[in-house]
């Protein structure tokens, strides 16, 4: 009851590091950005960090349900970058009610580092959110049917982990984002998670990447989009526990996919933040430096 009222009397503040997907620019998300950040600021939101995903760099990177509509990669770019000039509007138009960081999700494949540097000069956004949807190419978070494909190309589940984990790794390297998200997502479809993670070259590469984020004091991306998909958050409590061990900073993303997603799960996580002991003071993310 104690968290609870702290929450009701915003002793805790409400933040998302990781949130702000609309149907304007997400073909999987609802809702335009406007309506998301009304959302944001109805729920009494203090800060979020708008964080769309990244245009793919080919027609061959494009999300599954992108390609099943058509909506090709020329087109996706110019969207994207039509994204960055409405975020950086209402970020502005909103800004004596909520801090908007404009800001976005990367993806991980072959080329993509490259791609994602490339528009970063151009788009100059606020922060970057270090993810991976794919391995060997393939979405493991699209839907179950993907997710087999993935594990068949590795020959393996454990050896699909290995994968994830080192693409992770290598874009952590690259990158330095300032937010790592929803760090296990690669559990999504895997029902025996807790036994894959106990597997000595998972947990190895768990704690070696872990502490990459806690050396370059990024944020960890607490994602309550977890509790919807999975038994539990992003990233799983044994993960989470490492990672406070570690002091590396944790901060709540809601990766919101429009109006109805905003703020859910909220309560549920910071309660579990406060039993864990983690520092609900959040951390804002670094902001990228450029040359005037």
């Amino acid at each position: 009851m104690a968290v609870s009222n702290k929450i009701k009397d915003k002793a805790i503040a409400k933040v998302s590091v990781h949130g702000g997907h609309s149907g304007q620019f997400c073909h999987h998300a609802s809702d335009s950005l406007e309506q998301v950040i009304q959302a944001y600021i109805s729920h009494g939101f203090s800060w979020v960090g708008i964080t769309e995903h990244m245009a793919p760099s080919s027609d061959g990177t494009r999300y599954p349900d992108e390609q099943e509509d058509n909506l090709s990669a020329k087109f996706l770019k110019q969207r994207f970058r039509e994204y960055f000039a409405e975020c950086k509007m209402l970020k502005e138009k909103y800004r004596d009610q909520i801090e908007i960081f404009s800001a976005f999700e990367t993806e991980t494949y072959e080329g993509s580092e490259v791609f994602v540097k490339e528009l970063v000069v151009e788009l100059k956004p606020d922060y970057l959110v270090g993810s991976v949807h794919h391995v060997n190419g393939i979405c493991i978070d699209y839907d179950e049917s993907h997710f087999q494909l993935a594990v068949e190309s590795c020959a393996g589940i454990i050896p699909l982990y290995a994968q994830y984990l080192d693409a992770q790794y290598e874009m952590l390297q690259a990158l330095e984002p300032a937010v790592v998200g929803h760090f296990d997502l690669i559990r999504k479809f895997d029902p025996a998670y807790l036994d894959s993670f106990k597997t000595l070259e998972i947990w190895q590469r768990i704690e070696r990447n872990l502490g990459f984020i806690a050396d370059k004091n990024l944020i960890l991306d607490f994602n309550l989009r977890g509790f919807d998909k999975t038994a539990e958050q992003y990233p799983s409590t044994p993960v989470l526990k490492t990672a406070l061990a570690l002091g590396i900073a944790i901060v709540p993303g809601d990766d919101s996919h429009g109006v109805n997603s905003v703020g859910r799960n909220y309560q549920r996580g910071i309660e579990l933040l406060t039993s864990l002991g983690a520092d609900t003071n959040w951390r804002k993310p670094a902001l990228i430096q450029y040359e005037s």
